[in-house]
């Protein structure tokens, strides 16, 4: 068979078969008398002694926790609809710690004194229960870390007993290691030293976030200068802190970089405009004043943030990007706003810039533009790049988000443009480095191989789809024969869903994409897993106080005027809404005060709903798009149907899941509407009235009936995404779970 049509469904199947002969000889192995370990007994070789009885007690109740977390004392945990996870988390949890509590009973410490010897022993249970309790104090689970989590304390305790420490900790740098020797050895010990600083250098966005657990220590310096380099707005932050810890273990550094910082933060007359532009002040490029000036001026200050894309400025990268889309936002905002204005009154804010500039206004502004505001900012920038191609101003930019500009412009129909100004070559070059690639970074990292997959969905040239599928296929080969794990399943995915894409039934492409990669059904959702226990379907709605909030808030009300069918009861912070006619649906809503009480009430219904065990699993988003962190920071585990009616909520899929991994997801890969959100939320509530699951295909076939004739109207529904058709979802599911589905 040629190696070109396995793609990883045939993979899988291989790996399988491999387990399975593997089994097959361990099976018919001649019977051998093998010595049991100490560290396998399964009971206990003598009774636990009753000073440390108590640590088991705790340890037992820290499980009894876990266990009772979804709803049920029944020995099992439930986590979502995957029962992979589920099987996956009792296993570790229930059966492996207390297989952890007989194995460190059994170890035999005669070497010692009675005393050190019990010591010994409570310094693991303490460990050990200190992990469970880490679990359960966790709001944001990732059940594959926990399964890591619960395997590597089982092996640093091993190590530990056998005085192995060091060398399992320098074996292992990873943050289970981190969390479990934070259990398991004193803050000053050679270990945490160890894995501290080499944590700090590895991921010192993260770690730089954890400072005031080591803040006092020797070590804390490393990880600050590591961070200073990475993430220096963080540590800006711990520089401006009012907290004499965090900002001491800054201000006490030797380093320069921190101490460049330091300075920006006491001498700037706007540090926080100032901190993009680290660089400058560092290699002493620009003084601080100069970049005070440059600040002052809005359309310079964002040129200059280019210009630092531009020259392919390192040091303070993600600082500068996240000021360049913020920045780029207000450009891409003014447009939006001026919508019904003619051309030279709403795009005079960028007349002047240069092409590039247009080019990153245009990627960081994916989460909000409008298509007639991309469109004309395109055609701007085509423009003025003459007579530079297509793939020389992609070079100017360092290819900055060119895969986003790509996915873009396929959405958009400008792809053929933009291509048609490059020689074939430099064409084909182009598109194959836009599918090339997707196997490097982290392992969660998979914007890029989204951005490709949407790109597919969107491109009517049949000659470059064809191109596309084969360079898919090339580098699935490449990465098969370079053992790349992400590339295998990444390509693999990719193919499996461009194959399926390219069906007749266009409308189920997603629906049968995930049946065949054995996925939850994302086209359907079953009314009794909306359900509570009391057989209520429990939502909760965002609203917030800025006037397209009290705006959405009072049309949001106008689906519930009927008093025969709804009751409505306002409290201080929110609105309760419950149905009377029908199956029972309760409708909890913020309501959209003015700012900050807004967050105010919603931090209040959240700690109701928390103290009266509710959990919502509609949750619905209204909102511009800088206000959806806030919502989807509140997301849960249980939430089964999630919108978000805002400006490009589609690029937010990966966070979603996050938080709730089960979740069907409907968003707009433009602008929200109340017009469009409204009538979807109420064909959702008609099926849930009547007791019906809600099927996706179905219910978007009679929506698109309902706007069809509606002009610009019509076309803004058409830029949602139901989630039948949102394969950006269905490739993270598929993905994150093909990724650990064998990792120990």
């Amino acid at each position: 068979m040629n190696k070109r049509t396995w793609y990883l469904p045939l993979a899988v199947v291989m790996l399988l078969c491999i387990c399975d002969t593997d089994v097959y000889a361990q099976r018919h192995k001649k019977k051998e008398v093998k010595e049991v370990s100490i560290y396998d007994i399964d009971t206990l070789i003598q009774p636990v002694p009753r000073n440390r009885q108590l640590w088991h007690q705790k340890i037992d109740n820290e499980q009894k926790r876990a266990d009772v977390s979804d709803g049920a004392v029944d020995k099992f945990i439930y986590y979502s609809d995957d029962t992979v996870i589920n099987n996956m988390l009792t296993r570790a949890f229930l059966h492996d710690v207390d297989h952890m509590q007989k194995m460190i009973e059994n170890l035999p410490m005669g070497a010692r004194d009675a005393m050190a010897d019990n010591q010994g022993k409570i310094r693991y249970l303490r460990a050990l229960n200190g992990m469970i309790a880490k679990y359960n104090a966790d709001t944001r689970i990732d059940p594959y870390f926990y399964r890591k989590l619960v395997f590597n304390m089982h092996d640093m305790i091993i190590a530990h007993y056998e005085g192995r420490g060091m060398e399992f900790v320098r074996a292992n740098i990873n943050f289970q290691t981190l969390d479990n020797a934070k259990e398991m050895f004193e803050s000053n010990s050679p270990e945490r030293s160890f894995i501290y600083t080499e944590m700090g250098k590895r991921e010192p966005q993260i770690m730089i976030q954890r400072l005031s657990e080591f803040a006092n220590e020797s070590y804390a310096d490393d990880v600050v200068a590591s961070a200073a380099r990475v993430v220096p707005n963080y540590v800006f932050n711990y520089a401006s802190s009012t907290n004499y810890t965090l900002s001491n273990a800054v201000r006490r550094s030797k380093d320069p970089l921190v101490q460049t910082i330091v300075q920006i933060a006491q001498q700037s007359k706007a540090p926080l405009k100032a901190m993009p532009f680290l660089n400058d002040i560092y290699t002493k490029k620009k003084t601080i004043a100069e970049i005070d000036a440059i600040a002052a001026n809005q359309d310079q200050y964002f040129q200059n943030l280019v210009r630092l894309k531009v020259e392919n400025v390192e040091l303070g990268g993600d600082t500068y990007t996240d000021e360049l889309k913020y920045r780029g936002l207000k450009y891409v905002r003014e447009m939006n706003d001026l919508h019904e204005e003619k051309d030279p009154v709403r795009f005079k804010c960028i007349d002047g810039f240069a092409p590039e500039v247009l080019y990153f206004i245009m990627v960081y502004g994916q989460d909000e533009i409008y298509t007639s505001s991309f469109l004309g900012t395109f055609n701007r920038m085509m423009e003025r790049m003459k007579p530079m191609k297509g793939d020389e101003l992609l070079a100017k930019v360092n290819r900055d988000k060119f895969r986003t500009f790509i996915r873009m412009c396929a959405g958009y129909n400008t792809l053929s443009t933009f291509l048609g100004t490059m020689e074939p070559d430099k064409k084909t070059g182009v598109m194959r480095d836009f599918v090339a690639g997707l196997e490097k970074g982290k392992d969660n990292d998979l914007e890029d191989a989204v951005d490709v997959a949407d790109a597919f969905g969107s491109i009517a040239d049949t000659a470059l789809s064809d191109f596309l599928q084969k360079e898919v296929t090339n580098n699935y080969e490449k990465s098969y024969d370079a053992r790349s794990k992400k590339g295998v399943i990444v390509y693999g995915l990719l193919a499996t869903l461009f194959e399926g894409s390219r069906g007749v039934d266009s409308e189920n492409v997603a629906a049968t994409q995930s049946e065949k990669l054995n996925l939850p059904p994302i086209n359907l959702v079953r009314y009794k897993n909306l359900v509570s226990d009391s057989g209520v379907v429990f939502e909760q709605f965002f609203f917030y106080g800025d006037e397209d909030g009290k705006n959405s808030y009072a049309s949001f009300l106008g689906n519930f005027k009927d008093k025969t069918a709804w009751k409505k009861v306002d409290t201080k912070y929110w609105t309760t809404i419950s149905s009377i006619k029908g199956k029972p649906i309760t409708i909890y809503a913020n309501l959209p005060l003015a700012e900050p009480e807004d967050e105010e009430a919603q931090r209040a219904l959240a700690k109701y709903l928390d103290e009266a065990s509710v959990k919502p699993t509609v949750v619905v988003h209204r909102g511009h798009s800088y206000h959806l962190p806030l919502t989807m920071d509140r997301l849960q585990k249980e939430n089964r149907i999630v919108m978000l009616g805002s400006c490009g909520g589609y690029h937010n899929l990966g966070t979603v899941l996050d938080h709730a991994p089960d979740a069907n997801i409907i968003s707009s890969k433009q602008v929200g509407s109340m017009s469009i959100n409204e009538p979807i939320i109420k064909a959702i509530n008609d099926q849930l009235l009547a007791g019906n699951d809600i099927d996706w295909i179905t219910t978007w076939k009679s929506l698109n009936g309902y706007f069809e004739g509606k002009g610009k109207v019509k076309e803004m529904f058409d830029d949602y995404i139901p989630p039948h058709k949102n394969l950006g979802a269905i490739f993270i599911k598929a993905y994150r779970r093909m990724f650990n589905s064998d990792t120990n």
